[in-house]
């Protein structure tokens, strides 16, 4: 493949890795410890990400359990998860917190599907918006004298790259909304 062509490759999986992080932080009616991947706790005045500063485990199949390796740092800790808005009120018993996820209702299934399409979506415009970068930087190669026949190859080869992350976009979709609608 061509170093001009690899180049939105490289964007593309990051466009992808961003949708399999956005995919990870919804929750299934299990407890995911990566739902708490975005939570920052003020740790004597700097934002720190929670796994640096409790010990993050899943003791059953629908409970997160928080244990702060400093004690003190238990309030500032629930008070983040409250903050970050991930949909589970924390329960503190003076030493852990734990965050009970509950039975997700047909609606709530829904609905999460609903956001799953719309981020699937979103990663597919990201997606064209490079190849259509792409194609505008291979048009003016004509301008350094590369001939029509290159032009139109790198063109093919990013548009069958586009093609084979649209599907990877679709499987991901899928395989989240397998996972929400399973009981």
């Amino acid at each position: 493949m061509d170093e001009r062509v690899k180049k939105y490759e490289s964007k593309m999986i990051k466009s992808l890795d961003n949708l399999d992080n956005e995919y990870k932080a919804i929750r299934a009616g299990r407890a995911n410890p990566h739902i708490l991947d975005r939570i920052r706790v003020d740790y004597y005045g700097a934002p720190t990400p929670l796994q640096q500063l409790a010990n993050v485990s899943v003791p059953e199949a629908r409970v997160i359990m928080i244990k702060p390796y400093d004690k003190t740092m238990l309030k500032e800790i629930i008070k983040a998860i409250e903050i970050g808005d991930i949909g589970i009120n924390p329960n503190s018993d003076g030493e852990t917190v734990r965050l009970v996820f509950p039975e997700l209702t047909e609606d709530r299934r829904k609905q999460l599907c609903k956001d799953i399409k719309k981020k699937g979506e979103e990663c597919k415009v990201a997606i064209r918006n490079i190849r259509r970068d792409g194609n505008e930087e291979f048009k003016k190669l004509t301008k350094e004298d590369v001939s029509e026949d290159i032009i139109s190859g790198l063109q093919d080869d990013l548009q069958k790259l586009t093609d084979s992350f649209i599907k990877k976009i679709d499987a991901a979709e899928a395989d989240k909304e397998k996972e929400i609608m399973t009981v």
